[in-house]
């Protein structure tokens, strides 16, 4: 059943992770208490789901807060202009479910236009400071994540 009154906190700050796992059954139900890479479906009464993910490189971090602004089943990708100027032998488009497309399974873009929670290609990059500010996770873990919540569920970064 979605959730129609949590919210998403997700800490990106420290290298250093804590009981850090690749696997996608890191999905579990604790008290919330920030850590760092991990993404927090915020249920209430101290309670929430945590997720490992992937988080910006060193330069690439953001903080603040945004509201998931839409939800996709395998999206196609367009490269920003500065992850294209990094690859210029990047297409100018990857078709969604493609097995060179970044984004996954699913998508929740965030208002701002610049960021989403999405699935991945490279599960190996869950855990580290891989992306261009973009919060990756599991396919499993966003497929869980992307049932639970409503376009404008409110995300609050820290770190």
């Amino acid at each position: 059943m979605p959730n129609r009154t949590g919210w998403i906190a997700l800490a990106t700050a420290a290298m250093a992770l804590i009981g850090t796992t690749t696997s996608a059954n890191a999905r579990e139900v604790v008290r919330y208490e920030a850590e760092a890479q991990r993404l927090y479906l915020v249920l209430g009464e101290g309670a929430a789901i945590r997720y490992t993910v992937a988080v910006g490189r060193p330069g690439k971090q953001w903080q603040g807060k945004a509201r998931v602004s839409g939800k996709f089943v395998r999206p196609a990708w367009t490269p920003p202009a500065e992850v294209k100027a990094d690859n210029p032998a990047l297409p100018d488009v990857i078709p969604g479910g493609a097995p060179n497309n970044p984004m996954g399974v699913a998508a929740m873009t965030l208002s701002g236009g610049e960021y989403a929670i999405h699935g991945t290609n490279k599960p190996e990059s869950i855990g580290k400071f891989a992306s261009y500010g973009c919060i990756r996770m599991h396919n499993e873990d966003i497929t869980d994540l992307f049932a639970r919540v409503d376009v404008g569920t409110q995300v609050v970064v820290t770190r």
